[in-house]
C-alpha cells in the first residue's frame, strides 16, 4: 500500500513520462554542476534534494570548501535569480528585507516607496549566517517559513521559488550568534562539507590555477523547476516508507520509549522533521531515477534532515557522544 499527497489525478503513464523527463533534466543538471564543482558528490546531492524538495539548506564546513561557487553554479544552472548576502554584526533587518523612502513628485506631493532588498530573489546565499544578530537572523529565517515580508504593515510577497542557503563556519565562534533551535528547524537540511577526496583536490588543482576556467550552463528555468518539485510531491510514498519515517522519528524523542534515547537526548524533532524526511526521501528517489522512495533513502538523509533538530543531555557530550552517533545507532535500527 502507498500514500500519496491529495492532488488531481495522474495517471500512470503521465506520471511515468514525467518522471522520465525529469530525471533526464535532473541528469544534465548534475553533469553541469560537476564541470565546475569537482568531487563533493554527495554535498551537491543533498543541496540539489533540498531545493527539488521545495526547502532551504544549511551549509556547514570551514572556509574554502567551494560553499558560495555551488550556491552561485545551482543558481546559474537551474535558471533562478541568484543574490548573495554576507552577514555582518553590524547587518540590520532592513539591509535585508529593504525599506521605505520618501519621494517627492514635480507636484510636490510626498509619498513613500518601498525599495525590495536583496531577500527578493529566488535563490538567496546567507554567508557566514552566524555572524549577524538574532534580531536580523530573525528576519531573514521569518521570511523562509512565511514566504513573504511586511514592511510597514504592507505584505510583500516573495518571488516563487524562494530557496535560501545559508553557510556557517563551524570552527571559528568569536563573534558570533549561533541559531536558535527554533530557527533552525526551518532548514530542510543541514549539510556538512567535509575535504575533498585526493583525485578531486588534483583536478582543482589542475583546473583552477590557469588562465581558463570553467563556466557554469543554464539546464532549466524557475518554472520547469517549480513543475519538477510539485511531481514529487505526487509522487507515492510506500506505507513500509511511512512507518520507517514514523519509527526513526519517534525513536529519536525522550519519552518514546527508547531508554538510549531518553539516556542521551535532551529534546529531539518535532513532527517538521517527518514531513522533511518524506519531503527529501521523494526527492532523493527521482534524483536516482526512481519512482517512489525507499527505506534506504530515510537511513541515507537521516542525519542531515535530523541532526540540526536535536540535542544531548549534558552527561552524553561529557562522555564524548555526538548527535550523529545516536542518529547512526537509531537509523540502523529502522
Amino acid at each position: 500500500m502507498s500514500l500519496t499527497i491529495k492532488e488531481p489525478a495522474m495517471s500512470e503513464t503521465e506520471m511515468v513520462a514525467e518522471a522520465e523527463r525529469a530525471l533526464s533534466e535532473i541528469g544534465k543538471v548534475r553533469e553541469a554542476v560537476g564541470k565546475v564543482i569537482f568531487g563533493q558528490e554527495q554535498v551537491v546531492e543533498r543541496t540539489l534534494v533540498a531545493i527539488l524538495a521545495g526547502g532551504h539548506g544549511l551549509l556547514v564546513g570551514v572556509p574554502g570548501l567551494a560553499k558560495t561557487k555551488l550556491v552561485e553554479t545551482l543558481g546559474t544552472v537551474l535558471g533562478l535569480d541568484g543574490r548573495r548576502i554576507q552577514f555582518t554584526p553590524d547587518l540590520m533587518p532592513s539591509d535585508i528585507l529593504g525599506s521605505e523612502v520618501m519621494e517627492q513628485d514635480e507636484t510636490g506631493r510626498r509619498s513613500f516607496r518601498f525599495i525590495r532588498g536583496p531577500i527578493f530573489a529566488q535563490l538567496l546565499m546567507a554567508d557566514e549566517i552566524n555572524r549577524a544578530s538574532p534580531r536580523t537572523q530573525s528576519a531573514l529565517l521569518q521570511s523562509m517559513q512565511e514566504y513573504h515580508v511586511t514592511v510597514a504593515g504592507e505584505r510583500h510577497d516573495l518571488p516563487s521559488p524562494f530557496h535560501v542557503l545559508a553557510t556557517q563556519n563551524p570552527l571559528e565562534q568569536e563573534g558570533t550568534y549561533p541559531l536558535p533551535e527554533a530557527q533552525l528547524d526551518r532548514f530542510l537540511m543541514q549539510i556538512d562539507i567535509d575535504y575533498p577526496e585526493l583525485a578531486a583536490e588534483r583536478r582543482i588543482l589542475i583546473e583552477t590555477t590557469g588562465t581558463s576556467d570553467q563556466k557554469a550552463e543554464n539546464v532549466l528555468d524557475a518554472a520547469r523547476l517549480k513543475t519538477v518539485q510539485a511531481l514529487i510531491r505526487r509522487m507515492p510514498v510506500p506505507e513500509s516508507v511511512v512507518d520507517a519515517i514514523l519509527k526513526l522519528v519517534r525513536s529519536a524523542r525522550p519519552g518514546a520509549g527508547d531508554a538510549e534515547t531518553d539516556r542521551h537526548v535532551s529534546w529531539g524533532p518535532g513532527p517538521r522533521a517527518s514531513q522533511a524526511l518524506t519531503l527529501c526521501a521523494r526527492a532523493r528517489a527521482l534524483y536516482d531515477g526512481r519512482l517512489a522512495p525507499s527505506i534506504d533513502d530515510v537511513r541515507d538523509l537521516a542525519e542531515p534532515v535530523l541532526q540540526h533538530r536535536m540535542a544531548l543531555t549534558f552527561a552524553a557530550r561529557a562522555e564524548g557522544m555526538t548527535v550523529r552517533d545516536v542518529i547512526a545507532r537509531l537509523a540502523k535500527a529502522v
